[in-house]
């Protein structure tokens, strides 16, 4: 079994995401939030009261 790393850092609205594959960064609140991930994949989710949600996600490299 491989080995995992994973530590997020808060600013405010802003999270600074650290793991093994890299640095990925993410802004918003619990109803809307976009992230670019290590990969460099860009995800935008909508979170609506009720359990409504709506996550759309672009390809990076």
């Amino acid at each position: 079994m491989g080995w995992s790393y994973r530590k997020s850092i808060k600013f405010g609205p802003f999270r600074l995401n650290l793991s093994r594959g890299g640095v990925g960064h993410s802004w918003g609140n619990r109803l809307f939030r976009v992230t670019r991930g290590a990969d460099g994949r860009r995800t935008v989710s909508v979170n609506l009261p009720g359990g409504f949600h709506w996550r759309k996600t672009t390809s990076g490299r």
